[in-house]
């Protein structure tokens, strides 16, 4: 069974169904994944400020993670529940789209920057948690959390207005090779 099938099988199920065609429970969902990602986003963006000593330079960053870092989980948490409910509500809508794919990737050299930082950087913050300022690798992991969270949230927005459906063509024959489109005619 390919990826396509399965998620077209995953799509018919009872479900998928009854959570896509539901008269709340998908729009609350929605709203608890934006709740949580505003949250996480929020606290994930401070951290990463800190970490650039653009704010909060009077606060170590050890004790800023100590109060920021269990809020931040639970965000993290709720959101990867919340955002799991919403492409079982359209797995395949969300397989095909190409907001999707990039979000997926992007959240995934978020998380290989976030292992960085905390194998390899944040096991001697001691050594530079009252230094003038985080060591460079700090500054690098803050930027690099920064730059990708925004592209993960514009992505993740852009889902929803997704200008490559497979349902709109013709369509170039990248655009279809990236979202596992299947022509029905020649793309331009």
């Amino acid at each position: 069974m390919s990826l396509l099938s399965f998620f077209e099988w995953l799509a018919d199920s009872p479900w998928s169904v009854d959570l896509h065609e539901s008269q709340y429970a998908y729009s609350i969902i929605e709203s608890v994944h934006v709740w949580a990602m505003s949250v996480f986003f929020g606290l994930a963006v401070m951290f990463d400020l800190r970490l650039l000593d653009w704010t909060f330079r009077g606060v170590p960053v050890s004790e800023f993670n100590r109060r920021v870092l269990p809020w931040t989980i639970t965000a993290f948490v709720i959101m990867v529940i919340s955002g799991t409910l919403l492409f079982y509500a359209i797995p395949l809508r969300s397989y095909q789209n190409i907001f999707f794919r990039t979000k997926m990737l992007l959240l995934l050299l978020a998380g290989l920057n976030v292992w960085f930082f905390h194998a390899r950087v944040y096991p001697r913050v001691a050594n530079w948690d009252v230094a003038a300022a985080p060591p460079r690798a700090a500054k690098i992991a803050g930027a690099a959390s920064l730059a990708l969270w925004i592209a993960i949230v514009v992505c993740g927005r852009m889902i929803a207005y997704n200008w490559f459906d497979c349902d709109r063509q013709p369509q170039s024959a990248l655009i279809n090779f990236l979202t596992s489109c299947e022509a029905t005619g020649t793309g331009p």
